[in-house]
């Protein structure tokens, strides 16, 4: 709702949608934070073989570059907001899987009480 609020007004005839929204962006960055954590602690044991930790230090690699790529992209998203070249879209998580109503598991376990 921040980004939406701030934005929301800033478009224009020519302006274009991004993908995904920065809330989007920032869970991404999030689930990435905690890979490169799990990945990096990887790399510093002691009960693993050398190739084990040279595979780790690799992706740890590509997850550090994906970082850097996925935060430079953020940062240019915002700026793309605030100049109107792209229009921001407010967009709802509709999650269906803990919806009683939605998720067949939960339906057809209800519907046999």
């Amino acid at each position: 709702d921040y980004f939406y609020n701030e934005y929301k007004d800033q478009g224009h005839e020519n302006s274009t949608w991004n993908t995904e929204s920065p809330g989007w962006v920032l869970d991404k960055l999030s689930i990435l934070c905690l890979k490169i954590f799990h990945m990096e602690e990887q790399t510093k044991r002691d009960d693993v073989t050398e190739k084990h930790i040279e595979i780790c230090q690799q992706k740890l690699n590509v997850l550090l570059q994906q970082q850097i790529d996925l935060s430079i992209s953020y940062h240019e998203l915002l700026e793309d907001y605030k100049s109107g070249k792209k229009v921001i879209k407010l967009y709802r998580q509709m999650k269906m899987y803990n919806d009683k109503n939605l998720n067949p598991e939960l339906y057809k376990n209800s519907s046999t009480r």
